[in-house]
């Protein structure tokens, strides 16, 4: 897994992340009930996650699809390669 975003990016993921991980938390001492407030810290704690490591699955999902639109699948097609577009 190669990291794919910047320094000022993950300082900003992992100050976001614990600043999110500790208001819910807080929130959901108050309420415990509330299912959404577990979904916020799980999200929260993904964020300072990627932060740490410097990885996002979004942007490598993204990077790779723009790769993916930007290749000429016509000259693939034409060279005789074993590509089935279907």
């Amino acid at each position: 897994m190669r990291q794919n975003i910047g320094l000022v990016n993950s300082m900003i993921r992992i100050i976001a992340g614990l600043t999110l991980l500790s208001v819910y938390t807080a929130k959901l001492t108050r309420k415990p009930y509330k299912e959404s407030y577990i979904l916020m810290i799980l999200m929260a704690a993904m964020k300072v996650a990627e932060g740490i490591v410097r990885y996002c699955p979004m942007t490598d999902l993204l990077h790779k699809s723009k790769e993916m639109n930007d290749m000429d699948l016509g000259n693939i097609a034409k060279e005789g390669s074993p590509f089935n577009p279907s």
